[in-house]
């Protein structure tokens, strides 16, 4: 007895691990949806897809994710037999340099291509945030142009449209990195004796800016400085700057202004700063492209906020964020945060070819769309299910299999019942969970006059809601005669109307 206890206790608990989720048929059709209408987008501005290995070498990756002070890295990691070390890609970017790198002889330049599919981060998992998720990128390798940047944005507002996300909803919030090194020197926290601990610490300071729409101004004001214990007791250590650094820094992430105002403002603040200035430049450039294109004002804003996590970015950078709470049908309200962003990342290739190659690309997170489309209960619904073929007696199966056979035949999706044939009415609570149209009963009776009885499902499920009687049953049969030859026509003709 005691041994049968412990077998039962060391049973695997039937759960997926923190972070990661299974995909019904409802969201993969949603899913697949999306993706049809962004690629469309992409391929419509001369994008060519291009899918690369879901692994590859950390060294190949680099170390440019947020949440460094993770295990491995922020990535799923393990040594080859031959000692190399392997992650599973955490972003399309890093993977994309790799190959660009590889067959630079071989490509057109600029290169422009589009990809999509999972990628996977080791961070810690919180609500809508999983360790896998779907990505869809795009990006053009060569092109320094500032117009490439511009085409990134107007690109991705107009992928949003293409799945019913209008100008009015999101707004497009930009900045440059190199506005934020400009900020960094005018701040006196630049060290020219120690360039590669200066590199460090901007990256953790656009890191830790970063996180500001999810932990608030006075949250990163700790993480600038001393550090920042959680509400579940861990601790994130600071990046110890002055208390006059961190107010300079705060002044400016606090500040929300006009286009006007934002470039103004920061130009008396990076007085002396090519490289912020600079920014500046490109960014002005930027607005005055997507003005002579069309696109409204009222889509676009600069933010000194918008940095990106990633570490590699070096110029232009940009997020998506919806301006309109999200409210599911029982009043719950949600944050979903940012769904696209992108930017430029010139040294990205010039890891492997230790030669400078302009980058800039974007990133539509898939998983954030799906999660709106979920609470606003607007999940892509599955198609019909299949037809499903009853069996009513196991010595004729059979024929049952000849009749799906026929169907599928025929184009239409049909299965026979598998289970257990004890009873009609088993068959048919099976074809009702699985939102079948039809359900086809073939009798000796049937049989021997080579028909079929037809039970039209989505109908009889309509007249049980408004009838009550049997004659008016009888009115508005669901269930009918059918020659075995006419099957396929007949049904086809009831789903198309």
């Amino acid at each position: 007895m005691s041994e049968q206890k412990n077998r039962k206790h060391n049973r695997p608990i039937p759960k997926a691990p923190r972070g990661f989720k299974d995909v019904t048929t409802d969201i993969y059709r949603s899913r697949t949806h999306i993706i049809k209408n962004i690629s469309a987008v992409y391929e419509k501005y001369g994008f060519d897809f291009l899918e690369t290995s879901a692994i590859e070498t950390v060294e190949s990756l680099g170390k440019f994710l947020p949440d460094t002070d993770r295990p491995n890295e922020g990535v799923f990691a393990w040594k080859d037999d031959d000692e190399t070390w392997l992650a599973l890609r955490y972003d399309h970017t890093a993977p994309l340099a790799r190959f660009y790198a590889e067959n630079i002889n071989s490509l057109p330049n600029p290169f422009r291509r589009y990809s999509y599919g999972p990628v996977w981060r080791n961070e810690k998992p919180g609500p809508d945030r999983f360790r896998q998720f779907y990505q869809m990128d795009a990006d053009t390798v060569g092109s320094k142009q500032i117009g490439s940047d511009a085409e990134m944005c107007m690109m991705l507002c107009d992928s949003l449209g293409s799945i019913g996300i209008h100008y009015n909803e999101y707004r497009l919030r930009i900045n440059n990195r190199k506005i934020l090194s400009g900020i960094v020197e005018k701040a006196k926290i630049t060290d020219k004796e120690h360039p590669e601990e200066a590199e460090d610490l901007f990256f953790n300071i656009c890191r830790v800016i970063d996180k500001l729409d999810r932990l608030g101004i006075e949250a990163v004001k700790k993480l600038l400085g001393p550090g920042r214990e959680d509400k579940s007791g861990d601790f994130t250590r600071g990046l110890n700057l002055c208390p006059s650094q961190i107010d300079f820094f705060s002044a400016l992430l606090t500040k929300k202004d006009s286009r006007t105002n934002f470039f103004s403002d920061l130009r008396a603040v990076l007085k002396g700063s090519s490289k912020g200035n600079e920014g500046l430049d490109e960014l002005e450039k930027m607005a005055d492209i997507f003005l002579a294109e069309g696109y409204s004002e009222s889509v676009f804003s600069f933010d000194p906020t918008v940095v990106r996590g990633l570490g590699y970015y070096t110029g232009p950078v940009y997020e998506v964020e919806l301006n309109r709470k999200m409210i599911d049908r029982r009043g719950k309200e949600y944050a979903i945060g940012s769904i696209a962003g992108g930017g430029r990342y010139d040294g990205l290739v010039r890891r492997f070819t230790g030669q400078d190659v302009p980058a800039t690309g974007i990133s539509i997170g898939i998983d954030r769309l799906l999660a709106i489309s979920k609470i606003e209960g607007k999940i892509k619904q599955s198609n019909r299910g299949p037809i499903i073929v009853t069996v009513m007696d196991k010595e004729r199966y059979e024929d049952y299999q000849k009749i799906v056979s026929m169907l599928r035949k025929g184009g239409l999706r049909a299965e026979i019942f598998l289970g257990n044939p004890k009873d009609l009415g088993r068959q048919l609570k099976y074809a009702d969970q699985r939102e079948s149209p039809f359900a086809i009963i073939q009798g000796s009776l049937e049989a021997e006059k080579g028909t079929v009885q037809v039970k039209d499902l989505i109908l009889g499920s309509k007249f049980a809601q408004k009838i009550d009687t049997n004659d008016e049953w009888k009115e508005h049969p669901s269930q009918f005669e059918v020659n075995l030859l006419d099957l396929v026509e007949v049904i086809k003709s009831r789903i198309e109307v």
